[in-house]
């Protein structure tokens, strides 16, 4: 049964590095993405620099670079880029033109709170939805698998249950993140990085180190 398991793992397991980087060992991994805050539909009446802007998106990269784009009131835009740095609480941002800003802030898999303003992830993809294998194919895919079943929310948080033919199941659930074309599932006792192409209600998971590949259909209602 645990060498069952174990080759159940290997069908989501996909570890190919992204500009020579491993995103599973990446510190602080929620917060890569795209981040977005709006301006509330009724303001106050003030002058005050909070609302000066309609909407601000803050986007982060594995490779510690940021880039920043402030939508103002007046319909111009701002734009800035540098790299970042972050511990547990702080959040430092170095702009290409040598200026450095420090913020605390709180992070979950979905919320970002900086500088007291609430950033929500968005998801860059249509991803969100149930996803059933039509196909998994593989040197090191044991032939008792029978399929695969992923439910990725627009949350980011995923459920992963894989079925044997004799019945058997293994689940994870979790949390996820994107980048290019990487979808990292993060759950407990591990991560796991996966390379994905996404065409219309097709999404097909490769894994060229093992030779896995799974053809999953999102289920319509």
């Amino acid at each position: 049964m645990s060498k069952w398991i174990s080759l159940i793992i290997v069908v989501i397991s996909v570890s190919i590095p992204v500009k020579a980087q491993d995103l599973t060992q990446f510190d602080f991994p929620l917060l890569i993405g795209d981040w977005y805050w709006f301006s509330p539909d009724q303001q106050q009446d003030n002058t005050g620099e909070e609302t000066s802007y309609k909407a601000i998106n803050i986007s982060f990269g594995s490779d510690y670079r940021f880039d920043v784009k402030l939508l103002k009131s007046d319909g111009n835009v701002e734009e800035a880029e540098g790299f970042y740095d972050l511990d547990e609480n702080t959040l430092v941002l170095n702009d290409d033109f040598g200026d450095s800003q420090h913020h605390e802030y709180k992070l979950s898999h979905n919320q970002l709170m900086l500088k007291g303003a609430k950033f929500t992830k968005i998801l860059p993809h249509n991803l969100s939805g149930a996803w059933f294998s039509d196909e998994i194919g593989g040197k090191d895919v044991d032939e008792r698998v029978d399929g695969l079943a992923l439910m990725l929310r627009p949350d980011f948080l995923f459920s992963v249950r894989v079925s044997g033919k004799q019945g058997q199941q293994v689940t994870h659930r979790g949390v996820y993140f994107l980048e290019n074309d990487h979808l990292v599932l993060i759950y407990r006792g591990g991560q796991q990085d996966s390379q994905f192409e996404l065409d219309s209600n097709t999404l097909t998971l490769t894994n060229t180190q093992f030779g896995m590949e799974a053809v999953l259909r999102r289920q319509l209602e």
